[in-house]
């Protein structure tokens, strides 16, 4: 299927990231996962440089936390209805490391999550290195109730190089890439409300950087920065 080029970030200027497309998402409440890291607007965890946006962990005191890193969002800038996104991301080593490429519906203010929808382009946690996870929540299906649609790719080397993440979605599907190779496909299901299926609506791309938590698990204090 053919795209037509609606925008990228190439982040070729080196500073800060470009605030006409991305905003950072502040704070250290734990973000429902009990997450460890306090996400801080600073150049020391997330800068442009060399053509790459790089987003850095740090372990050190931040109000009610003891790790940094970043987190940033297109919400409010950049909203992504049907369509393709690519990210060439590298991945972070180390345990304790859950770092992210994801969507969250724009009506999450009106309706909360999973209500609002969530679609996971990419998770990986370092306790477990090289297992990709490509997942959807909503209403009935999340990870709360454990039955949350995911698939799991098994891909050597994602700590060590980039790699091409996408996801297309339409009206009835949406389907998962890594470099190119289709990795999973869902489908709407005749009878699907938004309970099931709350994915018709526009989307906003979060990037960020978690450390520990219920999933990301015990952290290894060495490895950082990171």
């Amino acid at each position: 299927m053919g795209y037509r080029l609606l925008w990228e970030d190439r982040f070729d200027k080196d500073g800060a990231p470009d605030p006409t497309i991305w905003s950072f998402a502040t704070g250290g409440s734990g973000f429902g996962n009990n997450e460890s890291q306090f996400y801080t607007d600073r150049p020391e965890n997330a800068f442009v440089r060399d053509g790459v946006l790089t987003l850095v962990a740090r372990k050190e005191t931040w109000e009610n936390r003891f790790y940094t890193s970043a987190k940033l969002t297109t919400a409010g800038k950049k909203s992504i209805g049907y369509g393709r996104v690519e990210v060439e991301a590298q991945l972070p080593d180390g345990a304790g490391t859950w770092p992210a490429i994801w969507f969250l519906g724009d009506n999450i203010r009106q309706v909360g999550w999973p209500r609002c929808g969530e679609i996971d382009l990419m998770e990986h946690v370092g306790k477990r290195p090289d297992y990709v996870h490509f997942s959807l929540h909503c209403h009935t299906f999340n990870f709360h109730l454990d039955n949350h649609r995911t698939h799991v790719e098994y891909q050597p080397s994602v700590r060590d190089a980039f790699h091409t993440y996408a996801v297309e979605r339409d009206e009835n599907r949406i389907a998962f890439f890594l470099d190119d190779r289709q990795v999973a496909v869902f489908e709407k299901k005749p009878g699907d409300t938004a309970d099931q299926w709350p994915f018709d609506q526009s989307f906003y791309l979060i990037l960020n950087l978690a450390i520990g938590g219920h999933w990301g698990g015990a952290i290894d204090d060495t490895i950082f920065p990171v």
